[in-house]
């Protein structure tokens, strides 16, 4: 029997993968849950494949593109007057009222890298990249700590289930910004 041409097959795997996590968590995901979910040979996810790791990374990737939609798509940082801090608390709240399977997806997926080592490189290219991108207005140091606060604020409101505080989030980002040192946004 000849072979199908399916040139989406491996994004329809990835899509699935990501389904599953969504449905079942980290846990739930295995070559064979990707396969039923995306309706294919099991031997389709093992040719696109070869380990559940790299599944993982491919379904990485594309959650990590969540934030940067968002980012993208507010612009922003390319005017000097804008309110950095605002700026930062408007994405999050964007990003947080939008699809919130989908933002607790790419934080499973984001945090799976402790135990995972293969996904550590794809976790570090989105803190890297967002901390490339406030680095067009402030230090990369304080960049990198406007990063980890952006995490830290977006895991603690979808761990507890609190709605997001926008105020709170412009005030202790705008504290962060404001505390930079010489080369910072202040400057």
């Amino acid at each position: 029997m000849p072979r199908r041409y399916d040139p989406e097959r491996r994004q329809r795997i990835i899509d699935a993968a990501m389904r599953v996590v969504g449905e079942k968590g980290i846990a739930g995901l295995s070559h064979r849950s990707a396969a039923a979910e995306a309706d294919v040979p099991l031997g389709s996810t093992t040719y696109h494949f070869k380990t559940l790791d790299e599944l993982m990374v491919a379904a990485l990737r594309q959650a990590n593109e969540g934030f940067a939609k968002v980012v993208a798509a507010r612009g922003g940082l390319e005017d000097p007057q804008t309110d950095l801090a605002a700026e930062l608390a408007g994405w999050m709240g964007e990003w947080l009222a939008g699809d919130r399977t989908a933002v607790e997806l790419e934080y499973e997926l984001y945090l799976a890298a402790l135990r995972r080592p293969a996904l550590r490189p794809v976790a570090a290219e989105c803190t890297e990249g967002l901390a490339e991108v406030l680095s067009r207005r402030t230090d990369p140091v304080t960049a990198r700590a406007l990063v980890a606060l952006i995490d830290g604020i977006c895991l603690q409101a979808l761990l507890t289930g609190a709605p997001y505080d926008e105020a709170y989030a412009r005030e202790v980002l705008g504290r962060v910004v404001a505390g930079a040192g010489p080369g910072g946004a202040g400057e």
